[in-house]
């Protein structure tokens, strides 16, 4: 299955503890990190050519770059364990099976940003997970990794875990550092950025679990060999959520280039389509990613083999593409009714939008509500652009990334799919039918 940077010892029993961890090269990168100056470690990240893994892909080392450090004021990393992605799960399972490698990374990302306390934030939902996190801080800290003085290298740092709400807002880097200090999950306006005002008005970097995690190994290696792994500036490996109609859905640690049609057939990863079905579609990196047909999720629109890779999947744009997102890859079969799903899609953004924008608030529940009239048969054919138009006026109006997020899909699947929205218009009686799915012509029950 290639090669493996984080999840190499998941299976080997005990590993969620200290001392099996430890035995396993565990905590080298950050006796390596404290070895170096502080900048040192934030050059191996940049050469590495990591990009953010919990969805934006924008470029960790760069990101770290941005701090401002002026002199006496404290700074803070914070891990953004939030994951609440439909169709994303990887986060909690490295958590829940690796919490030293997380700990790992936040020593060694706090030494190099220069803060002395730092935060994983995390969905409050996952409380099992929590209390593993707990588990493994507090032997870090009675084996002198965490607390004062790590390791007799004068750095001293105090980490916690800090459990939300479980509001998909918060996933978002503002307002997280919102829901953190006590208030409610509302993103911020910006500027400024975090880097220059975050938690308590403090300069702060907001990274997913996956990127913090992924320093470990990137100081492992070496910053300019973990660059020679994966595609272009696609660089090392990424965690893939797989799931829906899939043979063996589960969390995949893929070298970045691996073409979608391997991974989505090949008994190396997901095995294929479950019941000997055809593919229809996927969504391939959570539910705010435009939804892509076969024929554009196998191939380009120039016909070259779609990689699991964040220029290959986006190649086309919006039109012929999609994103690479969180990872979270969702198949559906021949049996998947679009509007059904795109309208579940819809339900989820409408509840989660914080209120606080009146293009998000108010056009996440027109969405909704017209995805419902074409789903339940009541629909008209100018219930179909008017979704397109609604998502149009989301889409950039916003403060947040929510509104693309409810905005992208809908759009999405009218383009690729409207023959399906048109049906529902034209045989509402057999599109409301219990089972039915539309393919072409032929109408599966």
């Amino acid at each position: 299955m290639g090669r493996k940077l984080l999840t190499e010892h998941v299976n080997v029993e005990g590993i969620e503890t200290f001392k099996v961890y430890r035995q396993h090269g565990g905590y080298r990168a950050v006796e390596k990190a404290l070895k170096m100056m502080p900048e040192e470690v934030v050059e191996e990240v940049k050469k590495s050519g990591l990009r953010g893994r919990g969805g934006a892909g924008f470029p960790t080392g760069m990101k770290w770059s941005f701090l401002a450090k002026p002199e006496g004021v404290p700074r803070y990393l914070v891990c953004n364990a939030d994951e609440s992605e439909p169709g994303t799960f990887k986060d909690r399972y490295l958590m829940s099976k690796l919490p030293h490698l997380l700990i790992e990374g936040m020593i060694a990302g706090s030494y190099a940003l220069g803060a002395r306390t730092s935060y994983i934030y995390i969905r409050g939902e996952l409380l099992y997970v929590l209390r593993i996190l707990e588990k493994a801080i507090a032997e870090a800290y009675a084996n002198g990794f965490l607390g004062e003085n790590i390791q007799g290298s004068g750095y001293s740092l105090d980490l916690h875990v800090h459990p939300g709400g479980g509001a998909y807002i918060c996933g978002e880097e503002t307002a997280l550092l919102e829901s953190l200090e006590g208030k409610r999950g509302n993103p911020r306006n910006k500027p400024p950025f975090p880097a220059v005002q975050g938690l308590y008005a403090r300069p702060t970097v907001v990274n997913n679990v996956e990127s913090i995690a992924a320093v470990v190994p990137i100081l492992n290696l070496g910053g300019d060999e973990y660059a020679k792994i994966g595609v272009g500036k696609s660089t090392g490996t990424k965690l893939f959520s797989a799931c829906g109609h899939l043979n063996k859905p589960g969390i995949y640690e893929l070298e970045l280039g691996v073409p979608v049609e391997e991974f989505i057939y090949s008994d190396e990863y997901c095995g294929g389509i479950w019941k000997g079905r055809e593919l229809k579609a996927v969504v391939a990196g959570g539910s705010s990613v435009p939804i892509l047909p076969k024929e554009l999720i196998l191939k380009t629109a120039a016909g070259e083999n779609r990689l699991m890779t964040y220029e290959s999947l986006s190649d086309g744009g919006f039109v012929t593409g999609t994103m690479l997102g969180s990872g979270g890859f969702i198949a559906m079969d021949e049996t998947t009714c679009i509007v059904k799903n795109t309208w579940n899609f819809s339900r989820f953004y409408h509840h989660e939008s914080c209120g606080q924008c009146s293009p998000c608030r108010e056009g996440t529940g027109w969405l909704e509500k017209v995805l419902h009239r074409l789903e339940h048969g009541h629909g008209s054919m100018h219930d179909i652009d008017l979704i397109v138009s609604v998502a149009k006026q989301i889409e950039g109006n916003t403060i947040c990334p929510l509104g693309e997020a409810a905005a992208w899909p809908v759009a999405a699947a009218v383009r690729h799919f409207r023959d399906e929205f048109e049906w529902h218009v034209t045989h509402p009686k057999e599109a409301t039918a219990p089972g039915a799915a539309y393919r072409g012509n032929l109408v599966l029950a």
